[in-house]
């Protein structure tokens, strides 16, 4: 049995699509038939360049993904919650492993900077070749978390569902959304806009969005943005932060998200805190950005600000338990651009880069 992978070559090199032979999953494996894969803002951080790749080139990119499994290893007979798995079980799972030996693992902390070893150093010359998500089939390694799917979730929902989902799930509950709190999120993007929903089912009671890009607005109020900033409207910082004192009543926020990948926004949101606020840092992802901030602000008048990557176990599960109940209650299809066989993997990029340039926040999708 023969399966297709795309190969990246390097940033914004044409991608090569490859058959090689679909081995039998070791003893502590799964082989994953994937079904639908998607493009993340990660994943063209990676292909401009502006961040390194998952694997070394050639490698096989991609990281949002689910599908079927094809096969189990004699010693995997069950998901991470000891749900017993078959073939045919649809299945969603975590692209990363923690090491479990350093530092951050023993000190219980989220993040763990060796999660990506089992297949950085790998090409796709090496065995087993599926890599990543742009391939026909997936091979799920020993300890890599994997959970079932519950029925009435589509594929185009559960895809992004091990990246962005998760990873606001993670943060909010981490910075905490206390019953009635005023919400911030700087970005209207994926992650700004999952947050949204994801906050006001967590209990915030007044949620404020900024983006520069009027169509982001509109689906943030979509999504149940109860006010909306916009930057071209209010290009100064002192002014956008008087707004937020103004919805507040001149108090502040209570808790700021930061997802808007720029990093000079860091201080803007610090002062659109309360005293006692806390700021959630998660958008900014590329190396050696810099920025500004007055640490004053978070220390005579005391802040909380923390940066979250990456998520724990328990996160995957209840995010599909949660899209489960809320699909039915915001637009998420809306979230969702156009499809392209993995043979045009090329154009997916061409116009997922366009989009994400012009300010829109649908995924592309690829089909397998």
């Amino acid at each position: 049995m023969l399966g297709r992978v795309a190969v990246s070559h390097g940033p914004r090199k044409p991608f090569e699509i490859r058959e090689y032979a679909v081995a039998d999953p070791g003893p502590d494996e799964i082989l994953v038939k994937l079904t639908l894969a998607s493009v993340c803002g990660s994943d063209l951080h990676m292909w401009r360049g502006e961040t390194p790749p998952l694997q070394k080139y050639p490698g096989v990119p991609g990281h949002e993904m689910t599908g079927v499994v094809a096969a189990l290893g004699r010693n995997r007979r069950t998901d991470t919650l000891g749900r017993p798995l078959k073939e045919g079980d649809r299945v969603a799972f975590a692209y990363f492993i923690p090491c479990g030996s350093c530092w951050a693992c023993l000190t219980g902390t989220t993040g763990c900077p060796n999660r990506y070893k089992s297949r950085s150093s790998l090409t796709v010359d090496d065995p087993p070749h599926f890599h990543g998500a742009y391939a026909d089939y997936y091979y799920l390694l020993p300890r890599q978390w994997v959970y079932l799917v519950p029925d009435g979730l589509p594929d185009d929902l559960v895809a992004p569902v091990n990246c962005a989902l998760s990873q606001v799930i993670y943060g909010l509950n981490r910075i905490g959304v206390w019953l009635g709190d005023t919400v911030v999120i700087q970005g209207a993007g994926g992650l700004g806009i999952n947050a949204i929903a994801v906050a006001r089912d967590m209990g915030a009671g007044r949620i404020i969005v900024i983006d520069a890009v009027p169509e982001r607005l509109e689906l943030a109020r979509a999504f149940g943005a109860d006010a909306t900033i916009n930057l071209r409207e209010l290009p100064e910082r002192a002014d956008r932060v008087a707004r937020v004192k103004e919805l507040t009543g001149g108090v502040g926020a209570d808790v700021c998200v930061e997802v808007a990948g720029v990093s000079s926004v860091v201080q803007e949101g610090i002062e659109m805190l309360r005293v006692g606020g806390r700021y959630l840092m998660m958008g900014n992802i590329v190396p050696g950005a810099t920025a500004e901030i007055v640490p004053h602000d978070a220390v005579r008048q005391p802040k909380s600000l923390l940066g979250v990557l990456s998520y724990d176990a328990w996160v995957i599960p209840r995010a599909l338990d949660w899209l489960l109940r809320a699909r039915d209650r915001y637009p998420f299809d809306r979230l969702l651009a156009a499809r392209f066989p993995l043979e045009h993997l090329d154009d997916a990029f061409q116009q997922a880069d366009w989009a994400a340039r012009a300010g829109q926040v649908p995924r592309a999708i690829i089909t397998l």
